[in-house]
């Protein structure tokens, strides 16, 4: 039997972070990592590069059935305090587009300074460690592992959603929540590409796959304005990752093809200006050429922009500012960049992250119902929910 005060189950961002805050000010940290080592999602995030955070960072950037939820912790944890972390290990960082932070040193740079972290405050990381029971008596938690039994007042679960599983992603989270009387949102794939039927494959997107341009891609109330990428199955790229958030079975997506333009008063004076001028020609000009041709197939408009009548002209533009899909579903778990729901927020204290009816349990990270957009909006609330978690700890 290990005694100790407190046992974070995940040695991943969210649980790397609480150990570290949780050991600097005191308190007996024991981390169970189930991998052969710890930081694993950081180390293939950004492909490696591990976009830490996000410069624009705001609540409502997160995707959660309590909105209010996640106020507290990034209100008290900021992108720039783990900044300030990074620059006193010596690590710098690049801004891309929309105010992406990505470690220049790469992702195990961010894990060996978090290790390094947790070594200065005394924590004890036991990888290899799958955890098999969890008991509580007599206001102790005893969780069990085929190795060895750790006891401790506080148990902290950071072990995330099951997004990824060829990593050992599992809803553990939920099956310890469901132990403890806590109510569950089901976790769902959140950032994934979308998927399409055999027919509308066939009609939309066949020979298309590799097409990229900007669009802005609406759902559910919901609009992003970014890249998207025609795959052999459907719809990716960063504007269909974060739409995919917002989707449900049976919605429908609408595409912006044109988000910069109008596109009824382009056609308009197009056909007024170069009446002899070919559709798909036109098109090009906007559209990659491939996309432009099979737009023209399908609508079945083809020559020159004169003898296109108002109501075609009004049916194209339509076309053009609001392309309307239904997608068949997702590409799933397998792909999925994060998972969407997770330990009910109502559950939660906001400031500790504490569960209100189990004393001394915590759920952070991607374990709780709050999903981030694209862009380490994710890394940023596993950060903040760590960091708050620890904090409280012990008090």
């Amino acid at each position: 039997m290990n005694t100790t005060d407190v046992v974070i189950i995940g040695a991943g961002a969210a649980g790397l972070m609480c150990a570290i805050e949780a050991g600097k000010r005191g308190l007996r940290v024991t981390v169970l990592e189930k991998a052969d080592k710890p930081g694993r999602k950081i180390l293939i995030s950004g492909g490696g590069r591990c976009n830490f955070t996000n410069l624009h960072t705001t609540p409502d950037n997160y995707l959660s059935d309590n909105p209010h939820f996640c106020k507290s912790a990034l209100a008290r944890y900021t992108p720039w305090h783990f900044i300030g972390l990074m620059s006193a290990h010596g690590l710098s960082y690049t801004e891309k587009t929309l105010g992406q932070l990505f470690c220049d040193q790469k992702a195990p740079a961010i894990v060996a300074m978090l290790l390094d972290e947790c070594a200065r405050a005394g924590v004890r990381i036991r990888c290899g460690e799958q955890v098999r029971e969890i008991d509580w008596q007599d206001g102790r938690y005893t969780v069990k592992t085929a190795d060895a039994h750790y006891r401790a007042a506080n148990l902290v679960v950071a072990t995330g959603g099951p997004s990824i599983p060829k990593m050992g992603a599992t809803d553990f989270s939920q099956s310890v929540a469901k132990r403890f009387g806590l109510h569950t949102i089901p976790f769902r794939p959140a950032l994934v590409p979308l998927v399409f039927s055999d027919q509308d494959k066939a009609r939309w997107f066949a020979g298309l796959s590799g097409i990229a341009l900007p669009v802005t891609a609406s759902c559910n109330g919901v609009s992003f304005h970014e890249n998207m990428l025609v795959t052999h199955r459907g719809l990716s790229g960063p504007a269909i990752l974060q739409i995919s958030s917002f989707w449900r079975k049976g919605d429908p997506l609408s595409i912006d093809l044109l988000p910069a333009h109008n596109a009824a008063e382009l056609l308009n004076q197009a056909r007024e200006q170069h009446p002899e001028r070919h559709l798909h020609n036109w098109l090009s000009e906007y559209l990659p050429s491939r996309l432009a041709q099979r737009l023209c197939e399908v609508i079945s408009l083809q020559g020159p922009l004169k003898q296109l009548s108002p109501r075609q002209l009004t049916n194209l533009a339509g076309l053009l500012n609001g392309w309307t899909l239904t997608p068949s579903g997702t590409e799933g778990m397998r792909t999925a960049e994060v998972s969407a729901g997770g330990v009910d927020c109502n559950e939660l204290s906001s400031k500790t992250l504490a569960a209100r009816k189990q004393p001394g349990l915590y759920f952070i990270g991607e374990a709780v119902d709050v999903t981030g957009h694209l862009g380490g909006f994710n890394f940023q609330w596993a950060w903040a929910s760590g960091w708050c978690a620890g904090q409280a700890l012990g008090l």
